[in-house]
Formats: C-alpha cells, sequence, structure tokens
C-alpha cells in the first residue's frame, strides 16, 4: 500500500514538473539562446530566392491606389542582404530568454519616414488578394484583445524554425492561427503573409 502511494506522488511530480516546465528556447545560428532586446536579423533557411527581412518602402498597392504607412514586411530581393534588425519582447516582459510556441513582439530597429512604429502587426485582410499582410505599426506590450494582431511565435519546424500567427494573449477572442508565408506580388515583391506554406527561419546576432 506505501509503495503504491509512492509510485502515485512520484507520478504526480513528474506530470507537474512538465507541466510547469518552459518551452525549449530559441537558437540562433551560432546554437545560442535568443535574447530579449537584443538585436538579430531573421534570414531564410532557403537560400537563393531572397534575403532577410526588412521594411518595404515603396508601398503597396490596395484597390489601384499605393498605401506607403504603415510599411509592411518584406524579404530583400538579393541573398546577400541581411535585411533589418529586429529585437524580440516576450510577452511576460520579465522573461529574458525567447522561447518557442511564446507570444512576442517584434520589431525592426529602424527610421522611417511613417509616424507609426516599426513593431509587426497583422493588417486586416487585403480587399484585393483575401490575403492577411504582416505589416507595422503595432503597439508593444499590453497583451489582450486591444493588441492581438501584434503577436507572433516562434515555432520549431524539422530542424529549423518558422513564424506563426496564433496570438494566445485573449482568452475570449477568436483568432486565425496559421503560418506566416510568403507571397509574391506582381512587382515581384517578397511579401509576408498568413500561409500554409512556411517561411523557414534562422537568427544571426548582429555584431
Amino acid at each position: 500500500m506505501k509503495t503504491s502511494s509512492f509510485s502515485l506522488t512520484l507520478t504526480f511530480l513528474v506530470l507537474l514538473a512538465f507541466a510547469s516546465a518552459d518551452p525549449n528556447p530559441v537558437l540562433d545560428i551560432d546554437g545560442k539562446k535568443l535574447r530579449a532586446e537584443t538585436h538579430y536579423y531573421i534570414l531564410p533557411v532557403v537560400r537563393g530566392m531572397g534575403g532577410g527581412l526588412s521594411l518595404d518602402f515603396t508601398g503597396r498597392v490596395n484597390n489601384s491606389e499605393v498605401s506607403f504607412c504603415p510599411l509592411d514586411v518584406v524579404q530583400e530581393r538579393l541573398e546577400v542582404e541581411n535585411g533589418l534588425p529586429v529585437t524580440f519582447s516576450p510577452v511576460n516582459p520579465k522573461k529574458d530568454v525567447i522561447r518557442e510556441s511564446t507570444d512576442h513582439n517584434i520589431q525592426f530597429e529602424a527610421m522611417t519616414i511613417c509616424i507609426q512604429s516599426t513593431l509587426w502587426q497583422l493588417a486586416s485582410q487585403d480587399e484585393a488578394t483575401g490575403l492577411y499582410f504582416v505589416a507595422t505599426g503595432g503597439q508593444k506590450g499590453n497583451p489582450g484583445k486591444d493588441t492581438l494582431r501584434n503577436w507572433f511565435k516562434i515555432e520549431k519546424f524539422d530542424n529549423y524554425y518558422k513564424l506563426v500567427f496564433c496570438p494566445s494573449v485573449c482568452d475570449i477572442c477568436k483568432v486565425i492561427c496559421m503560418d506566416v508565408g510568403i507571397y509574391v506580388d506582381e512587382n515581384h515583391m517578397r511579401r509576408l503573409v498568413l500561409s500554409e506554406k512556411p517561411f523557414l527561419v534562422m537568427f544571426k546576432k548582429v555584431d
């Protein structure tokens, strides 16, 4: 009877440990943990189809009109271009390590002509294409229904990573859960959108 009781207690403690364990840390190309508020380049795993991530300063056509601000997130045309550095900010500001499957704000560290921020957010559905583009102009922190569009996750995909939009900062909200992929527009601009085909990425710390 005592053995059975001990076994149940041990099983409970093991399950509790698994339930309370933090998700795995996201690693950069040097095998080091990604750190909050540290500058990184987001680079493609698949080479030969473009470089790192940046901002589109040319504008996106919507209903025959060109929209410049807020700026869209795009992939550099040239493979040799690292793009613009970003910082990651966990939903829990007390956390220093960036972890898989956890909500984060992502922000470009760059100056633009727009009055909006360079923090990533999901734009409203585009009427012409029916797609959801990843744009900027989001609000940092303050997790909840009012900032739902501003949270992205990094998830493991085979031996690499993918970006995901599936915010869990609002328990009562109905959200879209999709991978972030690439859409090539008529001007051959490679734009980030919600997609069934993930854009595989890796992270390089800025020197």
